[in-house]
């Protein structure tokens, strides 16, 4: 099973953004360590972006089976189908989203802590600094 943990934040939420993925195998391999950034966006946007970079590297090499893990509660459940997507700007990512579960198959989303999803925060951190802010 390839497991993808993703995050994203904004320092200032809007501010400049960026995300993290961080893809593993079921030995713990590191497959892929993914990051950009955004420019000025809120951390919810951040959030879909590296879940949505995680589903596309997914896409991409032909993943047929994938776990998902995010310390965004919110995403999670939308993505579980338990929570509306009520603001309209994460429509279009949360849509974009949805068509790329339905290229993997079989995507389980599983809410983690934040200590558990150290790797995806430090890469979105990384995309954060590609927008010139450094501070924390």
């Amino acid at each position: 099973m390839i497991t993808a943990y993703f995050d994203g934040g904004a320092r200032g939420n809007p501010g400049p953004a960026g995300w993290g993925a961080y893809v593993v195998d079921d030995k713990g391999e590191v497959l892929a360590e993914l990051h950009g950034a955004l420019g000025r966006a809120t951390n919810n946007v951040a959030e879909y972006h590296g879940l949505i970079a995680a589903l596309q590297w997914a896409v991409d090499h032909g993943v047929p089976s994938l776990l998902v893990r995010g310390d965004s509660q919110l995403l999670i459940e939308q993505m579980r189908g338990n929570y509306r997507v009520k603001n309209e700007g994460l429509l279009p990512l949360y849509k974009q989203a949805c068509l790329l579960v339905m290229h993997i198959g079989h995507v389980r989303f599983e809410h983690v802590r934040r200590e558990q999803n150290k790797e995806a925060d430090r890469l979105s951190n990384i995309g954060m600094d590609l927008n010139g802010s450094t501070a924390r």
